[in-house]
């Protein structure tokens, strides 16, 4: 068993950019990881289901090589309209 990600609940199975395009199967589903960052870009969460489960990112959490972009407004919007409070 591996680690959920709290910021985008991708649970890290040692999948990363050289295999991102293969679905694995495994803890998630029928997603790749360049699917799962296409839907955080979109919903921010690997799932849109599953933003009720996320949080922002902590400072020490945003990537140093600037590759995570902010979330769109409408992004943000759905995602608050989901959080469980």
């Amino acid at each position: 068993m591996f680690e959920i990600c709290p910021v985008c609940f991708w649970e890290d199975d040692q999948q990363d950019d050289h295999d991102a395009d293969v679905v694995r199967g495994g803890p998630n589903g029928a997603l790749s990881l360049t699917v799962a960052r296409r839907n955080f870009n979109l919903h921010g969460a690997c799932e849109e289901a599953h933003v009720h489960h996320v949080r922002p990112p902590e400072p020490d959490e945003i990537p140093v090589d600037g590759s995570a972009r902010p979330l769109p407004e409408d992004a943000k919007v759905r995602r608050a309209k989901r959080m469980r409070y």
